[in-house]
């Protein structure tokens, strides 16, 4: 008799990405491959564990395949000090990890900022931890445990703040930093939350439900436990997967929109590389837009605090020119028109 169906769905999501891992070390260039792609130690594939019942799934379910495939398989839980005892909850979230024979196992303590919200804060310093543990250890990848559900809430997040097409795509099934950019890779994207958490209680893993997951002060929390609910009950079921489809179709969208516009970028700049704001007016807007975004980026603008309306203020310097001043944006970036050319840098 074979397993339960959640745990033979969760354990075939996990055994895919390991094979698309290892494809990708093969495939890299000789000089990046490292030991795992050369003959030396087997590739090392770490998991995110919060102690929730996502990343208990999938670290149950990397510990059953990373072996069959040679791979080894390590943790790492991330303490960001936000409740009392997140350290001791940290500890036994090592101690679960450890039973499930995943090694090696680590806590990373963070200080959670302010920067952003604390919602952001938090994901900014959990993501500095993984990046940092992830290198110090040489792993070829970091598994992420966010499930189709997480994925609908991040498509009506990015639809509450009109922040466009990139916001409205979600989560990548792979994504990753300069130099990394296949680092963190999500099996559960296509699986829902009530699977991996039946997974988990047929397997008898024991999970902890973080507070902050029903707190209302917290925007995801809100949209999870009234706003959701209130769709499905005004739309009715089905909505999970439709926002998740809709995720992809905007990907592709988007995706496709930054490799017209990263081409068109190097048509409307001046021998110089000034941006040449007839050029950039004769662009389609999507794209426009997007070689816009790119320039500001470049001198300096943090991407995650630039949005929509900070370009939409841009595009009026090509669009509705009536000898405005400059545009002030994030990271002391300016943006001005002088002469028929668009200058972005930092005041």
């Amino acid at each position: 008799m074979g397993p339960h169906p959640a745990v033979a769905a969760i354990r075939l999501a996990v055994r895919r990405v390991l094979h698309d891992v290892l494809t990708d070390l093969t495939d890299r260039p000789a000089g990046r491959r490292g030991p795992a792609a050369t003959g030396g130690a087997p590739p090392l594939v770490l998991v995110a564990c919060s102690g929730g019942a996502d990343s208990m799934a999938l670290a149950s379910a990397l510990a059953f395949e990373a072996p069959k495939l040679g791979i080894r398989s390590g943790g790492i839980t991330v303490d960001h000090g936000l409740q009392a005892g997140s350290d001791l909850r940290a500890a036994e979230v090592v101690t679960r990890m450890t039973a499930l024979r995943l090694d090696p196992v680590e806590s990373v303590s963070v200080r959670v900022g302010r920067d952003g919200g604390p919602e952001a804060a938090a994901r900014d310093a959990r993501y500095a931890a993984l990046d940092a543990a992830a290198d110090r250890l040489g792993a070829a990848a970091v598994l992420l445990g966010h499930t189709r559900d997480d994925q609908a809430e991040t498509v009506l997040l990015g639809l509450a703040r009109g922040s466009g097409t990139r916001s409205l795509s979600g989560m990548a099934e792979v994504s990753g930093g300069p130099g990394r950019s296949h680092r963190y890779r999500r099996p559960f994207l296509q699986i829902d939350r009530q699977t991996a958490r039946k997974a988990c209680m047929v397997q008898s893993l024991p999970v902890w439900d973080d507070p902050h997951n029903i707190d209302p002060a917290y925007t995801r929390s809100r949209l999870r436990h009234e706003g959701l609910p209130a769709l499905e009950k005004a739309l009715g079921k089905g909505v999970v997967e439709a926002l998740a489809r809709t995720a992809q179709l905007s990907r592709d969208d988007a995706d496709a929109l930054d490799s017209w516009a990263a081409e068109a970028e190097t048509g409307v700049r001046d021998e110089d590389g000034r941006l040449e704001c007839a050029k950039l007016y004769a662009l389609p807007p999507a794209v426009r837009r997007r070689v816009l975004r790119r320039a500001v980026v470049a001198a300096g603008s943090p991407a995650g605090s630039l949005f929509a309306r900070h370009i939409e203020e841009v595009d009026r310097l090509i669009t509705g020119w009536r000898g405005q001043g400059a545009i002030n944006l994030p990271g002391r970036v300016e943006a001005q028109r002088q002469g028929g050319r668009l200058v972005i840098r930092q005041g």
